[in-house]
C-alpha cells in the first residue's frame, strides 16, 4: 500500500512502560475507507497501539500520523473517535442524557444522539441509567458516543466483547456500513474468528506485527483452515526464527 493512501501511518514506534518495552521500532500503515482488524491475545500491545493512534500514549520515539496530521492534534478532534474497552460514559445518567450531553460538547444536533442510539440497537432503552445496564449495553452506549460526530476514523477497542451472537452480527453490519460510507475503522479483538469480517487484518503478538494481510491471504499463507490455527502457526514460525537467530 502506498503510504499516501494510508489513513494511519506508524513509523519507528517505540513505547516503554516502566522497564518493559512494548514496541521497539514498529512500522505500520492502515488503509483508508476499510475495516482493519487488530487481532491477537491480551497483552500483545493492541490497546497501546490504539492509544498511540489517537494520541494519548506517551512515545519514547517514532511518529504516528492520522489523516496526514500528527496523532492527537487539535485538528483531528472531530475527525477521529476512540471507543475504549471500558465504557466512557456516566453511570448516573441515562442513555439519552449521556448521548445528548456529548452531542452538546461536540456541537452536533440532539437528533444525532437519537440516530446513533438506534444504530447501536438501544432503541427502547433510552431512559435507562447507564449503571443499570449490562457490560455489553454500556459498550454500545460508548460506541454510540464515538459515532456522534460522524468521524472519519474510528478506533474501537474490543467493541463486541460480552455481546451475544445476534448483537455481534448487528454491530459488524454497522461497521461495514460505516466503512462503505468512507470511514476508516480499526477494530481490536482477541476473538480470531472476527478476522473474516474485516477487509484486512493485523496480527499482533508481543509487540510485533506477525502479519498484515487479508483474511483470505492469512489462511492461504499459513495453509490453515481457520484464523486460530493460522495465528498459532505464525507465532510458532516467529518463535522458531527468533530462536535460530540467538
Amino acid at each position: 500500500m502506498n503510504k499516501s493512501d494510508a489513513a494511519v501511518s506508524v513509523r519507528g514506534l517505540r513505547v516503554r512502560r516502566g522497564r518493559s518495552t512494548v514496541f521497539d521500532g514498529l512500522d505500520l500503515a492502515l488503509p483508508a475507507g476499510r475495516i482493519t482488524g487488530l487481532l491477537g491475545p491480551s497483552g500483545g500491545g493492541k490497546t497501546t497501539l490504539m492509544r498511540a493512534i489517537v494520541g494519548v500514549q506517551r512515545l519514547a520515539s517514532g511518529e504516528v500520523t492520522v489523516l496526514g496530521e500528527p496523532a492527537g492534534s487539535r485538528r483531528l478532534r472531530r475527525r477521529v473517535a476512540y471507543a475504549t474497552q471500558s465504557a466512557s460514559v456516566y453511570d448516573d445518567l441515562s442513555v439519552r442524557e449521556n448521548l445528548r450531553y456529548f452531542a452538546r460538547v461536540l456541537g452536533v444536533d440532539r437528533a444525532r444522539a437519537d440516530e446513533v442510539t438506534a444504530r447501536v440497537g438501544l432503541t427502547g432503552q433510552e431512559r435507562q441509567l447507564i449503571g443499570s445496564l449490562s457490560g455489553g449495553q454500556r459498550g454500545r452506549v460508548s460506541l454510540a458516543t464515538a459515532m456522534l460526530g460522524e468521524p472519519e476514523v474510528l478506533v474501537l477497542d474490543e467493541p463486541t466483547v460480552g455481546l451475544d451472537p445476534v448483537l455481534r452480527e448487528s454491530l459488524w453490519s454497522l461497521f461495514r456500513s460505516l466503512a462503505d460510507a468512507g470511514a476508516t475503522l480499526l477494530v481490536s479483538s482477541h476473538v480470531m474468528d472476527e478476522a473474516v469480517r474485516c477487509d484486512e487484518v493485523v496480527l499482533l503478538h508481543d509487540g510485533r506485527v506477525l502479519a498484515q494481510t487479508t483474511p483470505r491471504g492469512l489462511l492461504e499463507r499459513t495453509a490453515a483452515a481457520d484464523p486460530d490455527t493460522a495465528f498459532l502457526r505464525l507465532v510458532e514460525a516467529a518463535d522458531t526464527r527468533e530462536g535460530s537467530a540467538r
